[in-house]
């Protein structure tokens, strides 16, 4: 929402801008009132009544602008040239200093606004004394100040709010109102009660100031300046989507965001801490207006003392030459400034798109090293950029990047798979087509867009060995020994409940072996009949739940759930431990896993278990464990993807890190459906949250569905 981020900066231009406006309006008034140097003050035909033109003042207020102008060029050009880590110490300085010069301003117009017109008046009176050159640098002096600070304020907010269009709007509008209302003040057509307007207005710019703050400090947490980057306060973004309106809305008045540190959340409260209660108690000036000597007060009267006294004699002598100076000078400093800057290299700089419904589609190959890219925002959205390796790591990002915007993200490629993220508004997360950079450091282009799945078998793929799938196939062996060892460990307990008449806490411990069996990833009656005496379900039985072949599990799920004694229960549980023990010994059994050409099924095939029976409700026999025991078949599905990555990298590079993400995405997904850390059963979550975790698991499986083919062992003819 463009006009949210537009609110503070609109508050900034207008307030900065009044105070600037109403300096040039002194001014302007100061000068027409004084008469010129050695004139007949007294009556009669000969008196003078010419009065001190005006244009040494604009011109000391068009230099004024220029050097405002020139600063935000050189900082958005400069800035532009830097790594990305660079450009978040820079910007983070440059934030946490223009907090400071903010806040020192809002406690310097508490004190003076009451005497600001007297003092202003006796600069010019001062000024006037000299000549027109002074009146320049006078006017120069008192309207520059308040232009570097806006402009860097400005800057550290539109930076904040990762975007310059809502930004740059509302200062235009805010900067507007204040020459508006500035004429009117000059031509008395309104009164306003300047000190009340700068109190009253100065509590919203402290809020601000808090934010850009908070914001600076993270930027200096990502730039590794600062530590505790990864102690989060809070984080949430899975309860509270940055595109949203509401969190668009929060975002662009205060500058806070969803996801913030430890750090950023203690700065942002100990500034309101102490800036809000200090400025109530700062009071009026002691001195009243005109106690003190004109000129020798105030910004402008400072930066006089300093000029000294050569500055007056050169600016009586050649009033147009300083007015000249003051104009030209700023903007041939910037342009001389920004053309010294080393520009990106053509060869290391790579463009990328996001646009609505794509995230950087045009990113097709890569090369080892360091890599800068251009990253053009065309969705008409804001949002955040990831750069992510095979492993899920983020390698570079962009927190924020507003619609219609760049920014630049650097990132040191080494020989492996990389994929950008694009997290845009309320929108589904997309991602790029994988690009791998080999060993040697040649790119090795994507062979596919990222959101496509992986549905057939390239035209060439290099046949696999039972020999290669050996060694993940034990790996995953020790996997689901250990798996099997906590579900012996979960029975034990439950019969120990069961002896004691505990049934609250056989119920418990009943979740915790049944996610255990989970994990040891028995798909698709793949351990036969021991899976069915751990796991099975009545069906196909005579007597139904009440049938004596009826064993494991899921039998005594029922039985805990439909009132059944404890008592009743313990042979049930004892024969469950019998089955678990045989299973342990047998584990590395061709009949159970292994087979290793059996595992590629698996990373499939799990899953598809999850989706056929937990999501659907057929195996729920009162436990209501069903998105439990997705996201437990979900844990051994990745685990089994990485056994398997390095073999499917080879053969189609880029499918683990396409079905890492979106296994990434299911897991939000289930966790999202938890409350207060407990799973809830399917028919207590909303309908929307089960939506994305069936859109999610979908997609997962249509991505595995690939690795069965690809690791395929054909027969020897």
């Amino acid at each position: 929402m463009t006009w949210a981020d537009a609110f503070p900066n609109l508050l900034i231009g207008l307030r900065e801008g009044l105070e600037a406006g109403l300096v040039v309006s002194i001014l302007l008034a100061a000068v027409r009132k004084a008469a010129p140097a050695g004139a007949d003050d007294g009556p009669g035909p000969g008196r003078q009544t010419s009065k001190i033109s005006t244009a040494p003042v604009w011109l000391g207020v068009l230099g004024a602008v220029m050097l405002s102008g020139s600063f935000a060029a050189v900082l958005t050009f400069s800035t532009g040239v830097l790594s990305s880590r660079a450009q978040q110490a820079a910007g983070g300085l440059l934030s946490v200093l223009a907090v400071g010069l903010v806040t020192a301003m809002i406690f310097w117009m508490r004190r003076t606004a009451a005497g600001l017109t007297a003092r202003l008046r006796g600069e010019v009176a001062r000024a006037a004394a000299i000549g027109a050159g002074a009146l320049t640098i006078t006017a120069f002096l008192a309207v520059s100040r308040e232009g570097l600070e806006t402009t860097l304020f400005l800057w550290s907010a539109a930076r904040a709010s990762g975007q310059t269009t809502g930004p740059l709007a509302g200062a235009a509008v805010g900067l507007a109102a204040a020459v508006a209302l500035c004429w009117l003040l000059y031509r008395r057509a309104v009164r306003l009660n300047v000190a009340a307007f700068f109190s009253r207005t100065a509590v919203a710019l402290i809020v601000i100031a808090a934010g850009v703050l908070a914001y600076g400090l993270g930027d200096l947490q990502d730039a590794g300046l600062l530590s505790g980057q990864r102690w989060i306060a809070f984080d949430l973004t899975a309860h509270a989507h940055p595109g949203s309106w509401w969190v668009s809305l929060i975002t662009g008045v205060t500058e806070l965001t969803p996801k913030m540190t430890v750090l950023q959340v203690v700065a942002w409260i100990a500034y309101l801490a102490v800036v809000i209660p200090a400025f109530a108690r700062a009071g009026r000036p002691a001195a009243q207006p005109g106690t003190e000597p004109p000129g020798t007060s105030g910004p402008a009267g400072r930066w006089q003392r300093l000029a000294g006294h050569r500055w007056e004699r050169l600016a009586a002598r050649r009033p147009w030459a300083v007015a000249g100076v003051l104009v030209v000078t700023p903007a041939v400093a910037a342009g001389a400034a920004i053309a010294a800057l080393p520009a990106a290299s053509a060869a290391s700089t790579t463009a990328v798109t996001i646009t609505r419904t794509g995230c950087a589609p045009n990113w097709t190959s890569a090369s080892a090293g360091t890599q800068t890219f251009t990253v053009d925002n065309e969705s008409g959205m804001p949002g955040e950029i990831n750069l992510d390796d095979s492993s899920g790591d983020i390698l570079a990002e962009i927190e924020t990047i507003g619609p219609g915007t760049s920014a630049e993200l650097t990132a040191t490629l080494n020989g492996g798979t990389y994929v950008f993220k694009c997290f845009m508004g309320s929108q589904p997360v997309t991602e790029s087509a994988p690009v791998q950079v080999a060993a040697d450091g040649s790119a090795i282009p994507a062979s596919r867009t990222a959101n496509s799945p992986v549905s057939s078998v390239p035209v060439a793929v290099k046949p696999v060995t039972v020999a290669e799938l050996a060694g993940p196939n034990k790996e995953y062996q020790a996997y689901a020994a250990q798996q099997l060892s906590d579900l012996a460990s979960a029975v034990a307990l439950i019969q120990a409940d069961l002896r004691r008449g505990n049934v609250a806490a056989a119920k418990k411990d009943w979740l915790t072996a049944q996610l255990a069996w989970e994990r040891v990833g028995a798909s698709y009656d793949s351990f036969g009949d021991l899976g069915l005496a751990v796991d099975g379900l009545p069906d196909g039985l005579t007597g139904g739940v009440t049938d004596k072949h009826f064993t494991g599990l899921h039998r005594l799920e029922y039985g805990l759930w439909h009132g059944q004694s404890a008592a009743s229960l313990l042979p049930v549980a004892a024969t469950l431990a019998s089955n678990v023990a045989v299973v342990q010994r047998n584990l590395t059994s061709d009949d159970l896993a292994g087979d290793p050409t059996n595992l590629p099924l698996r990373a499939h095939e799990i899953l598809e278990d999850a989706l056929r029976d937990h999501l659907s409700g057929i195996d729920d026999l009162g436990g209501g464990a069903a998105l439990a025991a997705t996201y437990a078949d979900l844990q051994v599905t990745t685990a089994v993807l990485g056994y398997l990555t390095p073999l499917l990298n080879s053969r189609q590079p880029g499918l683990p890190a396409i079905a890492g993400n979106q296994l990434s995405i299911l897991k939000q997904a289930l966790l999202a459906t938890r409350v207060n850390g407990q799973w809830e059963s399917l028919t207590a979550v909303s309908v929307s949250a089960r939506e994305r975790v069936d859109a999610a698991i979908d997609a997962a499986l249509e991505t595995l569905s690939a690795v069965p083919d690809l690791l395929e062992v054909r027969p020897v003819h």
